[in-house]
């Protein structure tokens, strides 16, 4: 009986043992360059396409711009519950990090955080039955309430014990918590939030990988393996599948780095030119020896300013024509 689990029954493929060697491989490479530590706004960038692929999962509807502005503090015509979804979720992944994903406390913490203003008792397992759905069909009847507490009692303990590899143990967390489904609303979000934490004790870039925006556009496979994974009770697809996942996001966050050593020389050239100074894209251009407007912003300006070495004076207006430019901290 799932009821009575106290260690989470998982298969390890040869796909599974290859994909964690694959993943720890880009990951040394990445943590490497480091670049997502060093680059504030794209930390912020990947943390609003993270929140709003979680929301889009769960039919929240509005578009990476909408989220944009009301984590930039600007209204937005739209349902109120929707907004206060956004909000809640930036909060929550603002202050993440600091949570310790092996306390029950904190997960609670953070789901009271998550969901206040959207369910009743956000914050507290559930009381009553509940299901999980795929558009309008039943994809998994969850565990009595009342086995939820004994269940994630069950799951912690086996966080902590447990010597599985940290890439492993947070999909079978991430399987388990959604089979047991232990809140009356925002399990989904709120499994795929916590897996981050789990692996951004691991590695500090997952704190910043948008993992959810791949899952989202494998959204009907995702729900279809949660499903099969209940029928076999074995967790085992679900963990290859989400390494899949990460091993995805991963791939795309190198290529860009690999984009970026490319244009190093460039942005050094225009690093040089900055100095201490501030100036303007004509001003630049004209130190730099330039014509081709295109080709400074393509392969001098906007990566610098995509690595966080180089600002604008008025960020709140790109586009305004009294912008100028200078280097980060100056």
């Amino acid at each position: 009986m799932k009821e009575n689990l106290h260690i989470p029954p998982y298969t390890i493929t040869d796909k599974t043992v290859n994909l964690v060697s694959q993943i720890t491989e880009l990951i040394t490479r990445i943590t490497i360059n480091d670049r997502m530590n060093k680059n504030p706004r794209l930390r912020r960038d990947n943390r609003i396409k993270t929140i709003q692929a979680s929301l889009a999962i769960e039919n929240n509807s509005l578009s990476l711009e909408q989220v944009t502005d009301i984590v930039n503090g600007k209204r937005i015509l739209g349902a109120p519950s929707e907004i206060c979804e956004v909000k809640n979720a930036f909060e929550a992944y603002e202050i993440l990090l600091q949570f310790n994903p092996l306390s029950q406390k904190d997960l609670l913490k953070a789901h009271h955080i998550l969901m206040k203003q959207l369910t009743d008792k956000p914050g507290v397992y559930r009381t009553g039955g509940v299901g999980v759905f795929s558009g309008k069909k039943v994809v998994h009847v969850a565990p009595s309430a009342e086995f939820v507490p004994q269940l994630m009692s069950d799951l912690f303990n086996w966080l902590r014990e447990s010597d599985a590899h940290p890439l492993i143990k947070s999909c079978v967390f991430h399987y388990e918590f959604e089979f047991i489904h232990p809140f009356i609303d925002g399990n989904g979000r709120m499994g795929r939030m916590w897996q981050t934490l789990l692996l951004y004790q691991w590695n500090t870039v997952f704190g910043w990988l948008p993992i959810e925006t791949l899952i989202r556009e494998r959204q009907q496979e995702y729900y279809k393996i949660l499903g099969e994974c209940d029928h076999l009770g074995d967790s085992g697809q679900f963990v290859e599948f989400l390494l899949t996942v990460i091993y995805d996001a991963l791939i795309e966050i190198d290529e860009t780095e690999q984009v970026t050593v490319q244009v190093t020389e460039q942005v050094k050239k225009l690093l040089m030119c900055l100095g201490n100074q501030v100036y303007s894209t004509k001003e630049l251009m004209d130190l730099l020896g330039l014509k081709h407007r295109p080709t400074f912003r393509n392969n001098y300006l906007l990566p610098a300013i995509e690595m966080g070495l180089v600002e604008m004076t008025i960020p709140e207006s790109p586009n305004s024509r009294m912008q100028k430019y200078k280097r980060t901290g100056h």
